[in-house]
C-alpha cells in the first residue's frame, strides 16, 4: 500500500482513488507550513475515507516533535475553517496513524498483545504548562494545552516495546 506524503493539491476525484485503492496521506504540517506550498485538507480527506496519519517530514519542516506537529495541524485546520480536537489529534498519533500504515493489528494503542511504544507526557515541562495546566476542567483542555505549549520537555521518557529507552 502507498502512504502519500502532504497531499495539499487533492480534488474529490483524487481522494475517490486513495480511499478506494487503499492508500493513506500523510500530514505535514510543519513541512507544508515553513514551505508555504499548500494546506492540507484533513476534514475532506477524513470525509472521502481516506486513512490518514501525521507525519514530521523534517527534510521541509522544522521538528520531528509529535507535541510541535499537532499545534500545527491544529493551526492548518483552523486556516481551512475547522477545527482539530484533541482526542482527533490524539488518534492520527497513534491508532490512525497505524491505520494509515495497516499496522493497526500491532501498534497504536495499548490493546492486549500490541507493542507497547510510545510517549510518557509530564504535565509540568515548563512554568507556562504549569500555570496554563492549573486552569484546565477535563483531560481534553489538558491536551489541548500540551498540543498547544508542550515541546520536548514535556517528555518524560520514551519507551520501546514497553521498555524506557535510554537517550
Amino acid at each position: 500500500r502507498s502512504v502519500l506524503a502532504h497531499c495539499i493539491h487533492l480534488d474529490h476525484q483524487d481522494r475517490r482513488c486513495m480511499a478506494e485503492t487503499g492508500a493513506a496521506a500523510a500530514f505535514c504540517p510543519t513541512s507544508n507550513l515553513f514551505i508555504g506550498s499548500g494546506l492540507f485538507d484533513f476534514y475532506a480527506t477524513r470525509s472521502e475515507g481516506v486513512r490518514t496519519g501525521l507525519g514530521t517530514d523534517v527534510g521541509g519542516g522544522t521538528s520531528f516533535s509529535l507535541l510541535q506537529t499537532t499545534s500545527e495541524a491544529y493551526k492548518v485546520t483552523q486556516m481551512l475553517g475547522n477545527k482539530l480536537p484533541p482526542a482527533q489529534a490524539l488518534y492520527l498519533l497513534t491508532l490512525g496513524g497505524a491505520r494509515a500504515l495497516y499496522l493497526d493489528g500491532q501498534i497504536g494503542n495499548f490493546a492486549l498483545g500490541k507493542e507497547a511504544d510510545f510517549i510518557a507526557l509530564r504535565m509540568d515541562g515548563t512554568p507556562l504548562l504549569q500555570r496554563r495546566l492549573k486552569h484546565c476542567a477535563n483531560i481534553w483542555e489538558k491536551l489541548f494545552v500540551l498540543m498547544m505549549l508542550g515541546d520536548e520537555r514535556s517528555i518524560a521518557g520514551t519507551y520501546i516495546l514497553g521498555e524506557k529507552a535510554s537517550v
